[in-house]
């Protein structure tokens, strides 16, 4: 397990296993969400947050699927608005911290990449997916991408090229739809 500090909170994250201390973790927890944790050809990852010294008040337990070749799990958490944003495999959640409780649950198209903050917006790269939210958790757009692609967000406008067609949009609004 390792731990990160974001702003007042302390994140614990494993993957491949629970922590041996899950038990203990789940029952102390505010909140306690478990996903799919005995299918028996996938990887676990947790995700637990609390204040520094404290037990978690959050504990995410899932297993994932895919788990490998450049899919890993991710955490963002924007301690402004108190939201973290968890992926892994094609599970996408946000979490309010304070109180916990979730927000939503969502599927990527084929496997989780990755998150970026950018200001009030949060993207999440997927194998065939580029999607938005605002700090607060709530959707804005997605749009579907084909490998190779990427984006760069400079000022308020993201750069998307897929496949060598370059695409230039407002981070608040997405791609316009032809």
């Amino acid at each position: 397990m390792f731990s990160v500090s974001v702003g007042h909170y302390l994140i614990q994250v494993e993957r491949g296993s629970l922590p041996s201390m899950y038990a203990e973790f789940r029952t102390r927890a505010a909140l306690s969400d478990e996903f799919d944790l005995t299918h028996p050809d996938r990887q676990h990852c947790f995700v637990g947050v609390s204040k520094p010294n404290s037990w978690p008040e959050l504990t995410v337990a899932q297993t994932f699927h895919p788990s490998g070749g450049g899919f890993h799990p991710g955490v963002l958490l924007v301690p402004e608005t108190k939201t973290l944003f968890i992926g892994a495999g094609e599970r996408l959640l946000a979490y309010r911290l304070n109180p916990p409780c979730r927000l939503w649950e969502e599927k990527c198209e084929v496997g989780f990449w990755n998150w970026s903050q950018h200001g009030e917006y949060v993207l999440m790269a997927a194998e065939l997916e580029l999607a938005a939210w605002n700090a607060r958790g709530e959707k804005l757009w997605t749009t579907l991408v084909e490998p190779p692609w990427d984006f760069d967000v400079v000022g308020t406008r993201v750069h998307l090229d897929v496949m060598g067609r370059k695409s230039d949009f407002e981070v608040s609004h997405g791609p316009v739809r032809g």
